[in-house]
This record gives structure tokens, sequence and C-alpha cells, in this order.
């Protein structure tokens, strides 16, 4: 589970301090997320989330440091499960990408995402995320 992100550009083409989330819609109705999913036991969490950002996002970046280990309800099957959230500097923008046809992707401000997003959980994700990036950028 990543959370992409990027730094939106100025008009003469330079990175500004605004930061953009990507949220993608889920396949079942049109509440927003960020890309998630499970992980193959043949490969580590980091390379987990950079196969569903790209398999539901369509976008391919660096993995960073995890933001933390959440511990959720799944409504479907009524057991708990941990998710672990990666934050996803995105590089690259695919113009195709395997679930294209059953998502929508929209990047979004911190605060826009912080109010579509459905999950408690990637809220706090969130927060941990511009938390670190802003420390970092003083």
């Amino acid at each position: 589970r990543c959370i992409p992100y990027r730094y939106k550009r100025n008009s003469d083409g330079t990175l500004s301090t605004d930061l953009e989330v990507l949220v993608i819609s889920s396949q079942k109705c049109q509440k927003m997320m960020f890309p998630k999913g499970g992980w193959e036991l043949d490969e580590s969490k980091e390379q987990a989330a950079l196969r569903e950002s790209i398999e539901e996002a369509g976008v391919i970046g660096k993995v960073e440091c995890e933001l933390g280990k959440w511990d959720f309800m799944s409504k479907r099957y009524g057991t708990f499960y941990e998710g672990y959230m990666f934050p996803l500097l995105v590089k690259e923008e695919l113009p195709l990408w395997p679930e294209q046809n059953v998502r929508q992707r929209t990047w979004m401000s911190v605060k826009e995402a912080r109010d579509v997003c459905q999950h408690w959980w990637m809220k706090e994700a969130l927060d941990i995320l511009v938390e670190r990036l802003t420390s970092l950028q003083q």
C-alpha cells in the first residue's frame, strides 16, 4: 500500500513545494483511496507497494521509508489485516496500465485527498507523510 506523491510544477517548469498525492477509485464503487493490495510470498513489502501502484494507478517511482503499520477490519471477510503504508515519489505516469478500465486516478492536494479518502488509517498515513516531508524541507 502506498501514497503516490509529487511536487507541483511552477509555470516556469521548476518544482514548487506544493505537494500533490494520487488517489484512485475503488473497483466496486466510486470511493477514493490510495493503491493497496496484498503482497506475494516471493516479494518484499516495498516490491508489493511498487507493483500495486503500477497495476492500480499506473505510476512508477521510488518507494521510500515505511510510514507505519495499521491493523484494520476487512468488511468483506470480517477479519483483521495488517496494512503497511509507504510513500512513493512518482517519477513516471504511464499512459496505459493494467487496471485503467476499472479505476480513475486523480492528482489532488493533501486537503482534498484527506476529505475524499475513505479509510481512517490511510488519512493517518497521509498526515505522517506530510509531517515527514515538511520537516525535511525546513
